[in-house]
């Protein structure tokens, strides 16, 4: 064969690679706050909350395989990642089901939920760990944490950090009774 008929050979792969999308390395750096948004007519404004402790809903998603986060890494289902409407990109998290007691580190690197009451929408993975995958749906408590950098990797590699302490009783009742005062229920 003729050596331009080679290249040409040689070029396709290269240039197939080249039409998907481009994803981020996962990694911590940089941070992205992003500027304020309006989904579904409800205003967003990211911003620095290193005390960020809320209670309320937690759903998981997970068929969004191969699609790009909002801070551009790829989404893998399998990870222990969640979607937060204002949260830096990325931010770490401590998730306590307020049903359970069960406490897990994970990583926030995607905006969202976008549906009322909801303020976590934790991957696949996540709520596998969490032990909320079958239920769909669960009361949280997420509480913005400073990691070691020991669980921060293995997070960013999609592997669960080591098992937090469960809720005790007294402070799960604490936290159901405030869930129930924030939200009106």
């Amino acid at each position: 064969m003729r050596r331009g008929v080679w290249l040409a050979l040689l070029a396709v792969p290269l240039l197939a690679a080249c039409g998907g999308k481009h994803f981020r390395p996962v990694s911590d750096t940089p941070v992205k706050i992003g500027k304020p948004y309006t989904v579904r007519g409800i205003r967003y404004t990211p911003a620095e909350d290193p005390d960020y402790d809320a209670v309320g809903y937690a759903s998981w998603y997970g068929n969004e395989s191969g699609n790009q986060t909002a801070n551009g890494e790829r989404f893998r289902p399998k990870g222990i990642t969640a979607a937060h409407t204002t949260l830096p990109l990325p931010s770490y998290v401590e998730v306590t089901a307020l049903d359970t007691g069960r406490t897990i580190l994970l990583r926030i690197n995607d905006r969202g939920p976008f549906a009322r009451g909801r303020i976590l929408d934790l991957s696949r993975g996540a709520a596998e760990q969490l032990g909320i995958r079958t239920q769909g749906y669960a009361a949280v408590r997420v509480r913005r944490v400073e990691p070691p950098e020991k669980d921060r990797a293995r997070l960013r590699d999609g592997k669960p950090a080591p098992e937090r302490p469960r809720a005790s009783a007294v402070e799960l009742a604490n936290l159901r009774e405030r869930l129930a005062l924030e939200s009106g229920r």
